[in-house]
């Protein structure tokens, strides 16, 4: 456990994973195909957490490619913009393009489009992972989209060795959305996998249902993964809060009730959230809590990047909400 959390309290991430653009619909509310006015801003479940890391006072570094093109050259703008160090993020051509995400801020018949056809992100070889000093980082953090297609798969095996030979803790979202994947048993093997290799696993209660092969042993794999490999496990159930396994406990949480926009970006600003507070010296239930409120922070507000929390926006909201609901 010290050594993850130490890792952690490094308060400094190399997050491997995607960067896109998102479009959402203007006023919130508005569908999609009645819509005048899209705006434009940073997502990708990597690029958001790692900008909410640095929006919370962290540091971190994105590893990826993006297009070749006016919108990679966006999303590197963007990230730039957040304090996130985008040195490893590659530009790659012909073909490839950036993901590019059309939704909509509302909850009531949501409609999220992905556009993911010749993904750029997914063209992260080994040289990219192996241009990197993982000495100077204090965990390395990734979420299950990267390893959809190949070479990015079989890169983020290697960027995992690498940090595991570094010292690195490495912190697993499972993130999985069949969209990207060539099969679900191709996912379902290869995300089982990744998990037994990484020292933290989050992930909601349909992913490790879904590792697991039922919906109604997620629960118990989590578990076990807590027992065998992994030295902490979330295992998030939506209203119902999250049970974090560490250190031979079970550690049930509520949530904070908002009025949502949307239902995205949700699990990336938990993440950025529950890092910065370990960082920042808060007790493990303290900043299972704080994560929370940053979820539900950024699901009140549009966009994915520009509605995570700053320090000042999720200290405000947590003194407007002193206490989460238990369900």
């Amino acid at each position: 456990m010290s050594a993850l959390m130490d890792g952690i309290k490094a308060n400094n991430f190399l997050v491997i994973g995607r960067a896109g653009m998102d479009f959402f619909a203007d006023p919130p509310g508005t569908a999609t195909e009645d819509a005048e006015v899209f705006h434009a801003g940073l997502g990708g479940s990597s690029a958001n957490i790692a900008a909410g890391v640095c929006k919370l006072g962290g540091q971190a570094a994105l590893v990826t490619r993006v297009s070749d093109d006016s919108v990679g050259r966006y999303c590197v703008n963007q990230l730039k913009r957040y304090g996130v160090d985008a040195t490893h993020v590659t530009p790659v051509g012909g073909e490839a393009r950036n993901s590019l995400a059309v939704y909509e801020s509302r909850i009531e018949d949501h409609q999220s489009v992905i556009y993911r056809n010749g993904a750029a992100d997914f063209e992260m070889n080994s040289d990219d992972v192996s241009a990197v000093n993982y000495a100077q980082y204090g965990a390395l953090i990734t979420a299950g989209t990267v390893f959809a297609a190949e070479p990015s798969r079989s890169a983020t095996f290697h960027a995992f060795d690498l940090a595991k030979k570094a010292g690195l803790p490495i912190i697993f979202d499972v993130d999985y959305r069949p969209y990207s994947w060539p099969s679900a048993q191709e996912a379902s093997d290869v995300l089982t996998r990744a998990a037994a290799a990484c020292d933290m696993i989050v992930g909601n209660d349909e992913e490790f249902g879904f590792m697991a092969g039922d919906i109604t042993k997620g629960l118990g794999m989590a578990r076990k993964l807590s027992q065998t490999s992994a030295t902490m496990v979330i295992y998030k159930m939506g209203s119902k809060g999250a049970i974090t396994f560490a250190n031979g406990e079970e550690i049930r949480t509520g949530i904070y009730p908002v009025d949502a926009l949307k239902p995205t970006g949700a699990g990336d600003s938990f993440m950025a959230g529950l890092m910065t507070s370990i960082a920042g010296g808060h007790d493990l239930r303290t900043a299972i809590l704080r994560g929370s409120a940053c979820a539900s922070i950024t699901v009140s507000r549009p966009g994915c990047a520009p509605a995570m929390a700053d320090t000042e926006t999720l200290e405000t909201f947590l003194a407007a909400h002193p206490g989460p609901i238990e369900t």
